[in-house]
């Protein structure tokens, strides 16, 4: 099944959806909520499983301890093959923190400056692109931009693109929606145009340059752009509620696993991926932590300082309602109070 047929069917269960969801979900979410608390995370993990999630991968990396992996449900149910802890996800979103880690880098180097503007970097897309010219870096790395959002483009669901010139389109020849920096609207588009904006400066592909400045150094070899670049039977399934197909072939963007997303979160956090220039520019343009989702894929990537503690979770469970993705914040809460609870008592001990 292409990707432009499965859009196609999601459309056709959405109406359906929305009519049961409404019904069925919320006590889900309500019991989610107010459900005793687990003794260890595998056991909420199997919870979550319980409450509807097909597969779930956690992540927990407490600092001065052995990382620990968990898993709940099916990497393919299909097949009937259990969650492996160490399977390939796609991270969507959180592919952004490397985005901006690029920039910050190229920034420190003096190959680009965060007062350069679209305009300066591709002047096809005056006129294109409205205030082209006084849209800059730090506003796209911020989301101040004002650039829409592609996904936010109907047309972008009914008539997916092929590429990333396809995506590009559904932002073009559109009103900006707020002025430079008058403004916060989280647009995918900054995120395109600042990569293609990297690999115009060093001269080849974001993926090598994001291998040469972050993945080769931290070690991460299970990071990469694409699925087309692994073995699918690695990736994870992903699926969409009231849709049996499997979107684990679709090219979504980038692929790791939770223990590559949790290594490079944590050097992103300690300072030990960027030097102390490098670190304050950062600071200055993005956040420490991400989600990410695409159609069968949610993901949640935090440090808690408290705890100094990084928990990843991933979930292979999305809807068009959102309520999967409440779930899965839901289980995540409860993830770091089992985590700070656990804590608590060892230190007491």
């Amino acid at each position: 099944m292409t990707q432009q047929q499965k859009t196609r069917i999601i459309r056709i269960a959405l109406f359906i959806g929305t009519i049961t969801s409404l019904f069925f979900v919320p006590w889900i979410l309500v019991k989610a909520w107010i459900l005793p608390l687990p003794d260890t995370v595998q056991a909420q993990l199997n919870q979550g499983v319980g409450h509807g999630l097909d597969g779930m991968i956690v992540y927990v990396d407490e600092g001065g301890k052995p990382p620990a992996f968990y898993a709940a449900g099916w990497h393919n149910r299909k097949e009937k093959i259990p969650a492996n802890p160490k399977a390939l996800f796609k991270i969507a979103s959180i592919s952004k923190l490397y985005v901006a880690v690029a920039i910050t880098k190229l920034v420190h180097d003096k190959r680009l400056s965060l007062d350069d503007t679209l305009a300066e970097y591709f002047p096809e897309l005056v006129g294109r692109i409205e205030n082209a010219d006084k849209i800059t870096l730090k506003l796209m790395v911020q989301h101040r931009s004002g650039i829409p959002n592609f996904t936010d483009n109907n047309e972008f669901w009914q008539n997916p693109p092929k590429d990333s010139d396809g995506a590009l389109a559904y932002a073009l020849d559109l009103p900006a929606n707020f002025e430079p920096d008058k403004g916060y609207g989280y647009s995918n588009t900054n995120y395109l145009l600042l990569s293609r904006i990297i690999e115009k400066v060093v001269g080849y592909s974001r993926q090598q340059y994001f291998k040469e400045e972050i993945l080769t150094p931290l070690g991460l070899n299970n990071t990469f752009n694409s699925v087309s670049e692994v073995d699918t039977n690695d990736v994870m399934s992903g699926y969409y509620v009231g849709i049996e197909s499997d979107f684990k072939s679709a090219d979504q963007g980038m692929v790791a696993t939770a223990e590559d997303v949790g290594i490079f979160l944590r050097a992103l956090n300690d300072g030990s991926l960027l030097n102390e220039e490098e670190q304050a520019i950062y600071s200055s343009i993005y956040v420490y932590e991400h989600t990410g989702l695409v159609p069968g894929y949610q993901s949640i990537a935090k440090y808690h300082k408290d705890l100094n503690t990084i928990v990843i979770q991933f979930n292979n469970t999305t809807d068009f309602n959102g309520y999967e993705w409440n779930l899965a914040e839901i289980i995540y809460g409860r993830i770091v109070k089992i985590v700070k609870k656990q804590k608590t008592l060892s230190s007491n001990g």
